[in-house]
């Protein structure tokens, strides 16, 4: 048995009922071929990137299953034969699928993790410190109004050198 992922593009006007024939439709070609259904992702109403059939915007449904690569055949046919369904895709997921999503959650854990606990640390340290004063957008001056020492220099532009 292998996994599969079909994604179903409804009239954007699709109510449950709708909804439910074309899973309904899936599930019955999928369980004659041994296979199981198992999430049903309903991700709604979106606008379409071109026009399709004369319509802007569509009913969005993704269906992951398990089946026998010769339940897809007749799965592509029944969708293709069925009237509410504007458009279908099914892929075929790769192997190992599952263990990659939960080695990618596991580390973005870790890395949740390790973060709050920098920033557990930087708190205390930060708290017990008095605030630290504003660094100067100016250059600092001296009493007499010039720029201190340690400025850069602005050169004089009638003592500099025309272009030639």
């Amino acid at each position: 048995m292998r996994e599969y992922e079909v994604m179903l593009i409804l009239p954007a006007e699709a109510d449950e009922a709708l909804v439910g024939t074309a899973v309904d439709r899936i599930a019955k070609v999928v369980s004659a071929g041994g296979g199981a259904v198992g999430n049903i992702d309903r991700w709604g109403r979106r606008r379409f990137a071109y026009e399709i059939a004369k319509q802007t915007e569509g009913y969005y449904v993704v269906v992951r299953f398990t089946a026998e690569p010769t339940a897809q055949t007749e799965l592509e046919r029944s969708l293709h034969l069925a009237d509410e369904v504007i458009r279908h895709k099914i892929l075929l997921l790769p192997e190992g699928l599952d263990a990659a999503n939960a080695k990618r959650a596991a580390d973005a854990a870790a890395r949740a993790a390790a973060r709050a606990a920098r920033a557990a640390q930087a708190a205390p340290a930060s708290a017990s410190a008095p605030a630290a004063a504003e660094p100067a957008t100016e250059p600092a001056t001296q009493e007499g109004g010039a720029a201190s020492e340690d400025a850069a220099p602005v050169p004089d532009e009638a003592s500099s050198p025309a272009p030639a």
